[in-house]
């Protein structure tokens, strides 16, 4: 029997497809809590250094079914067994979804009950129209659907705010929310994470693990003023759908360019990509950081 459906797929029921794949897959993440196994792979450096849990693997099984059903001509491009699928429909252009299954595997395997995350976005022709970040361990996602011109933030109980700036606070009473060991990072960094009273620029630090996408989410909350990223290769999974939102809350990334940090282009890769060290904050903090690394500087020659 031919069903005919009424309308066309929109905007509006992209995004409430993309937000029930990341209710089942937190679901489906959380029901191999305590009976998941653990498989070692190969890493980005092309090692056996890395690892994928059953857990990986079943959430991922829920994303493709669920996209190959509603979007059979979109394309997709998954973190596990490297799984690439084309798209189909020319008239589309570019259209693909990037799928991180369980974003933060060792904070999964070290069952930490913060830092585990699910990610999905969805790319049309070089732009992120779409990105949805499931909190595993709240229920909590960050979300917006292609057309639409706000982020929210949607609790367990469905209550959704959008969130906006919180511009007008200074960058010297907030804290910097780090990736990585102060060490680690660059010579300027370092003196920017100083105290005020040597230099520094914010009022603390903190260091956040597991899933990207959820300790960005202190950024887009307002938890932190800015964060910072160390050297690293990164892939079209983890950067996308953080890309996606920080762009649609005026969220900018400074690289260096040779002393100074300097406000780069994002950039929406298909493969694997180096990214140097990066600081992320709101563009109205932008001018208070230049004139401290300006003043940083000129003290140190």
């Amino acid at each position: 029997m031919s069903v005919q459906l009424p309308g066309k797929v929109n905007g509006h029921l992209v995004g409430w497809a993309m937000k029930e794949m990341v209710r089942r897959v937190g679901k489906i993440i959380r029901s191999h809590r305590f009976t998941f196994t653990v498989q070692e792979k190969v890493g980005y450096e092309g090692k056996m250094n890395d690892v994928v849990t059953s857990a990986d693997k079943a959430a991922q099984s829920v994303y493709e079914r669920m996209i190959r059903e509603a979007f059979p001509e979109a394309g997709v491009i998954a973190e596990e067994s490297n799984l690439r699928i084309e798209c189909t429909d020319t008239s589309l252009g570019d259209f693909y979804f990037t799928v991180d299954p369980l974003d933060g595997t060792k904070a999964f395997i070290r069952s930490q009950s913060h830092g585990i995350g699910t990610m999905v976005a969805l790319v049309q022709n070089g732009e992120v129209i779409a990105a949805c970040i499931g909190n595993v361990m709240t229920n909590e996602m960050y979300y917006y659907r292609p057309g639409g011109t706000r982020v929210h933030r949607i609790g367990e109980s469905e209550l959704a705010e959008s969130l906006s700036p919180k511009i007008g606070q200074t960058l010297g009473s907030q804290i910097a929310l780090l990736r990585d060991r102060t060490e680690s990072y660059s010579t300027l960094i370092q003196r920017m994470l100083a105290t005020p009273r040597e230099g520094g620029l914010c009022k603390n630090y903190q260091t956040a693990d597991g899933s990207v996408g959820i300790s960005m989410a202190r950024l887009w909350n307002g938890e932190a003023g800015l964060a910072i990223h160390p050297a690293i290769t990164t892939t079209p999974w983890d950067a996308t759908p953080v890309t996606g939102i920080n762009q649609r809350l005026g969220i900018v990334q400074l690289q260096q360019d040779e002393m100074f940090f300097v406000r780069k282009p994002y950039r929406i890769e298909k493969q694997l990509f180096d990214e140097p060290e990066t600081i992320y904050m709101h563009e109205s903090s932008v001018a208070e950081f230049m004139y401290w690394q300006e003043r940083a500087l000129e003290l140190h020659r």
